[in-house]
């Protein structure tokens, strides 16, 4: 014998009907904390820092090939 029972409800409501605790303060105080840090840290990912970031193995790398080739043609 089979029996489906379907139950439709919020996930809120199903945590409940179960006795699972409602974690949805400490998930806002979280994302909260999460907000107020991206907001903090806006100013270290502006255009100008980011390609600064970027670029700066490029040029180090450039220069390493330089002396590289003028090492290799004395």
């Amino acid at each position: 014998m089979k029996i489906n029972i379907e139950i439709e409800c919020t996930p809120a409501e199903a945590r409940a009907f179960m006795g699972l605790p409602d974690f949805e303060p400490m998930q806002q105080r979280a994302l909260a904390e999460m907000e107020r840090r991206m907001i903090e840290s806006l100013d270290t990912f502006t255009p100008d820092s980011l390609l600064k970031l970027w670029m700066q193995p490029v040029t180090l790398n450039a220069d390493w090939l330089q002396e590289l080739m003028r090492r290799a043609t004395k």
